[in-house]
């Protein structure tokens, strides 16, 4: 049984068959996925056009840089490539997961994809999965309208030029999308299903885990405190099972460390020679510390936009897997002491941080100025996607 607070205003009966259903959502879906993969052809059309400019291949910027070319080594290969840098340390390919690797291995199994190319493949596939659901969740909450809008804002996103690459955003903000809307329809299993892929795609699935719990106890809670007590767990059982399988991907992956490795901490020891430990702000703040003062408030600033965008999400009361998801990425991305300017695209997959920009915006008057302010944003992400991918450092 759902928790209250997941609850959405009433929908239209769904089609009876899986088959009429999936018809029904995805042409409903059709204008959101129209724009999100508008905004992101404007995207890599302005890469497009520069990158020659600058004598770089676009596609190579796209596929072969970074975390890429980790990902790709390990869809060849398998685990086990290390690099030892200049300085003694190490940074061992266990860092990354397993499930877009051994997706680019299989599409480029059965195609005539190279690697590199699956990899984009699956990119923008999921980027274009993971915008249906973002708009399913955006139109169950606040209406088709609202759904478009948050699906467009989100191809739109500052960093958004890493939905286009062979990186992992897009695949898990798929299937934490799907998830999150399994939960707000009450399908506990299909959303802890769904958390179990999220969590062999990035570490960050621990926020996803985190929001499926915390819901499942507020049913619980609520329920005992409503004199429910009698037969509690088995009027919610899909519930109480789904939630036991969510973590289960993640758990896979950290146990597969420990044995390869033959320690039970492994992976949170192959994490910290990455320098990605959990230090609860401190390198945010050295970070912040050691700027000049022009742009630590501008910094500053930035976090002060990202908290105000939190405050607006509780205040619209939004569902508590929703609102917990979105905080519980953000709090991720800033208590790690990793590599300061990939927090950003790390904080990308909370996409629930949009809904009230996007509501604002479907709520103007007329679509031709929320069009207008959609491309505005559009073309500022495109610029600032092709300028950073023409530098030199890792988004």
């Amino acid at each position: 049984m759902p928790d209250q607070q997941t609850r959405s205003r009433p929908v239209a009966p769904e089609p009876r068959s899986t088959r009429d259903r999936a018809a029904a959502l995805l042409t409903a879906a059709a204008p959101a996925l129209g724009a999100y993969a508008a905004v992101r052809a404007v995207g890599l059309l302005v890469l497009g056009v520069w990158a020659p400019a600058a004598g770089k291949d676009a596609l190579h910027l796209l596929g072969g840089r970074w975390d890429s070319v980790w990902y790709q080594r390990i869809a060849e290969g398998g685990y086990g490539y290390t690099v030892t840098l200049p300085d003694g340390g190490v940074h061992p390919d266990l860092a990354f997961f397993p499930l877009l690797p051994a997706l680019e291995r299989g599409l480029a199994a059965v195609t005539p994809f190279t690697v590199q190319g699956a990899g984009i493949a699956v990119a923008w596939l999921a980027g274009l999965l993971a915008a249906w659901g973002i708009f399913a969740v955006g139109a169950q909450l606040h209406g088709r309208r609202a759904g478009v809008v948050l699906a467009a804002l989100w191809g739109a996103y500052p960093t958004a030029f890493v939905q286009s690459m062979a990186y992992t955003e897009t695949l898990f903000t798929a299937l934490s999308a799907w998830s999150l809307y399994a939960v707000l329809r009450g399908r506990w299993i299909a959303a802890g299903a769904l958390c179990v892929l999220a969590g062999l795609t990035r570490p960050s699935a621990a926020a996803l885990i985190a929001a499926l719990a915390v819901t499942a106890a507020a049913v619980l809670v609520r329920e005992w405190r409503a004199g429910g007590r009698r037969d509690l767990v088995r009027r919610n059982l899909r519930m109480l099972l789904g939630v036991c399988l969510a973590p289960l991907g993640w758990l896979a992956y950290v146990v597969f460390v420990a044995v390869r490795e033959g320690s039970p901490f492994a992976y949170f020891d192959v994490q910290a020679q990455w320098g990605n430990s959990i230090d609860g702000g401190r390198a945010l703040a050295a970070f912040i510390a050691g700027l000049p003062l022009p742009a630590a408030l501008g910094l500053c600033a930035a976090l002060g936009l990202l908290g105000w965008l939190v405050v607006l999400c509780v205040r619209q009361r939004q569902p508590l897997p929703v609102l917990v998801y979105g905080i519980a990425v953000v709090v991720v991305s800033l208590i790690g002491s990793g590599y300061f300017g990939s927090r950003p695209r790390l904080m990308m997959p909370a996409f629930p941080l949009l809904l009230p920009p996007a509501v604002a915006l479907a709520g103007l008057r007329t679509t031709a100025r929320t069009g207008a302010v959609v491309a505005a944003l559009a073309l500022g992400s495109a610029v600032h996607g092709a300028w950073t991918l023409l530098g030199t450092g890792p988004p």
